[in-house]
């Protein structure tokens, strides 16, 4: 995640950032200065390893963009569905890529939580956000497919790539449900 558009973000400004807003609360109890410790020792979590929110934000960014201009799922596809959002929604897109921020910070392993908007069956309820939108299998992949492409133009470390791209196949499930239940009725 080294580099978006023009700006640039290294890890190291990522670091200094989370650093500098962590400072304070690092300093308010002796049990957060042990916990750092504690956590310095074993392994960075993936949401570590991937530079943190900011580094973050600056690939969901960078997908939900390309998303929007993907000719299978997005302004053109023959989906109507994903057509229409992606054509009559877009107002929404801010607010989107703010949930899919946190999505990944929480799915990562990091510090922030993601909650539902539709609340579902499973702990992310991500089959009620996404079952008027039917989106097929293929569409599903062709998505993971853009997510690959955004997070190899970040030049993401391919461990990191790849656990990112199986917690994003984890939900295939749930954001087709939609596309399953009405090829069960059709």
């Amino acid at each position: 995640m080294a580099q978006a558009r023009s700006t640039s973000i290294s890890r190291r400004s990522v670091v200094a950032a989370l650093a500098l807003t962590a400072a304070p609360a690092a300093l308010t109890t002796a049990s957060s200065v042990h916990a750092q410790g504690k956590e310095a020792t074993s392994e960075k979590s993936l949401y570590n390893r991937l530079g943190g929110v900011f580094a973050i934000a600056a690939v969901v960014d960078h997908f939900s963009d390309a998303i929007v201009k993907n000719p299978v799922v997005g302004q053109k596809s023959k989906n109507p569905q994903l057509r229409e959002w992606h054509t009559k929604n877009l107002q929404r897109l801010p607010g989107l890529k703010f949930m899919r921020t946190l999505w990944v910070c929480n799915v990562s392993g990091g510090p922030f939580q993601f909650t539902a908007t539709k609340p579902g069956k499973t702990q992310v309820g991500l089959e009620e956000a996404h079952r008027s939108l039917r989106i097929s299998p293929a569409e599903f992949d062709e998505v993971a497919a853009e997510l690959g492409r955004t997070l190899s133009f970040f030049k993401v470390p391919k461990r990191e790539k790849d656990e990112v791209l199986a917690a994003f196949a984890a939900h295939k499930g749930e954001v087709t449900a939609g596309y399953a239940a009405g090829a069960k009725r059709g």
